[in-house]
């Protein structure tokens, strides 16, 4: 189930999503050995913050903000892994990549600079290819931490997947950002 949402930003500020900013939502079953997250979808937030100048503080500023911690740059791993321990946000602060989401069997998706995903526990990711210049900032609801897994998960660590706390903010829009509508309510 894909559905795309039309974000307008509420003010003029220079952090604020710009007025193109659409939220692609996308749900993942198990894919070989990742188990994804059966019951939260991916978000996919084009043009998150306009792609001009350092972007890098901008995403560190707007997920800090929004109380989402564990910031970091670096980039995409360029195997498949997912975390049980923390759901995740990405924001591309520089160039361009392809990256495979929810597993071996996943979608591929093309991302630019000012684009952002936000990943539930669970879900597979992993690098295909990027310019030399591809940045990402991540972060991660407060309390959580991304432990890196390849291999299959037990019946343990899909019990953390499926129980970790959904956050409160949405690390992108705060408080009444898209995340907390697409994850207020679990899959049946």
């Amino acid at each position: 189930m894909n559905r795309s949402i039309k974000i307008t930003p509420p003010s003029l500020d220079p952090l604020a999503p710009v007025a193109d900013t659409t939220v692609e939502t996308i749900f993942f079953e198990p894919s070989d050995w990742v188990p994804n997250n059966r019951d939260l979808p991916v978000l996919v937030y084009r043009r998150a913050i306009l792609a001009e100048g350092e972007m890098a503080p901008k995403f560190e500023t707007r997920f800090r903000q929004n109380g989402w911690q564990g910031i970091w740059r670096n980039g995409v791993f360029d195997y498949q892994h997912y975390h049980t321990g923390a759901h995740e946000v990405l924001g591309i602060a520089g160039g361009r990549a392809r990256l495979l989401i929810g597993g071996p069997d996943g979608t591929e998706l093309s991302v630019n600079a000012g684009d952002c995903l936000i990943l539930p526990a669970g879900t597979g990711h992993k690098r295909i290819d990027a310019s030399r210049d591809f940045l990402v900032v991540g972060a991660y609801p407060p309390g959580q931490d991304a432990d890196i897994r390849t291999g299959p998960a037990n019946q343990a660590q899909i019990d953390t997947i499926a129980n970790l706390p959904l956050p409160k903010t949405d690390p992108v829009e705060g408080a009444d950002g898209p995340l907390l509508r697409a994850w207020s309510r679990r899959r049946a």
